[in-house]
C-alpha cells in the first residue's frame, strides 16, 4: 500500500517565520510543499510569485508543487521552472481549449518538470481522462479556489473515486491529489476514496502540533 503523500500549502503558513514554519513539516513528514499562486485575475485573490519560490529554492528536502491559479499559465511556467519548481500544475479552465492544454504540457515537460493539471469543483472531472498518462498529478479542488479556510465540497470525492478507477484500470501512475478544507475527517474520507496526496493548510499552520496532525492524515 502507498504512503500518503502530505502537501502543506505555504499560503496558510506564517510568512514572518517562514524558515522555522517549513522546518517542522520537514520534520512532521510532509513531502510536497504547495504553492497556491494567485493572480486577482482567475481568481478573485493573490497571493505570491516566483520571489518566494526562489528564497526557498534547494532549502528544503520537498518537492515545490507549484499550484498555478492564473489566467495565461504558459507565460509564467519557464520562470518557476528556472526558480525551484519541481512540479508545475496548471487549471484546466485557463485555457481555451485542448490544443493549448497539450502544448503546455508539452511546454512544461521540455523544462525538466513535472506537470499536473487542476479542475474547479464545477468542472466535470473527465475533462481531465485524455490527459492522464501524461501527467505526474492530478488535482480534484475540493473548495473553490482562491481563499483558504473554505468547507470541504463533499461531492469531491466522487471524482477522486473516478480517476482512481481510471488510472487503475489503465495502470497509469499518475497521482491524484485534492485540495481544500483537508482535515482529519475530510482527509480520511479522500484516502478512502482513493486520493494520494492530501493539500492541507490552516489545518496544519493552525496547529501547535503540526507533526501530530500530519502523522493523523498519513495514518488514519
Amino acid at each position: 500500500m502507498k504512503k500518503t503523500i502530505i502537501a502543506p500549502s505555504i499560503l496558510a503558513a506564517n510568512f514572518a517565520y517562514l524558515d522555522r514554519e517549513i522546518k517542522k513539516i520537514v520534520a512532521g513528514g510532509a513531502q510536497y510543499l504547495h504553492f497556491d499562486v494567485m493572480d486577482g485575475h482567475f481568481v478573485p485573490n493573490i497571493s505570491f510569485g516566483v520571489p518566494i519560490l526562489n528564497s526557498i529554492k534547494g532549502k528544503y528536502p520537498l518537492l515545490n508543487d507549484v499550484h498555478l491559479m492564473i489566467s495565461e499559465p504558459g507565460k509564467y511556467v519557464e520562470a518557476f521552472a528556472k526558480n525551484g519548481a519541481d512540479i508545475i500544475n496548471f487549471h484546466y479552465e485557463a485555457l481555451a481549449n485542448d490544443v493549448e492544454r497539450w502544448a503546455l504540457i508539452e511546454k512544461i515537460q521540455r523544462l525538466n518538470v513535472k506537470v499536473g493539471m487542476t479542475i474547479k469543483p464545477k468542472t466535470n472531472v473527465k475533462v481531465l481522462l485524455p490527459f492522464i498518462e501524461q501527467l505526474h498529478l492530478v488535482l480534484i479542488m475540493s473548495v473553490e479556489p482562491g481563499f483558504g479556510g473554505q468547507g470541504f465540497i463533499p461531492s469531491s470525492l466522487e471524482k477522486v473515486a473516478t480517476l482512481r478507477k481510471y488510472i487503475d484500470e489503465h495502470k497509469f501512475k499518475t497521482l491524484i491529489e485534492i485540495d481544500g478544507g483537508i482535515n482529519d475527517v475530510t482527509g480520511a474520507l479522500a484516502k478512502k476514496a482513493g486520493a494520494d496526496i492530501l493539500v492541507a493548510g490552516s489545518y496544519l499552520f493552525s496547529s501547535r502540533s503540526i507533526k501530530k496532525r500530519i502523522a493523523g492524515l498519513i495514518n488514519d
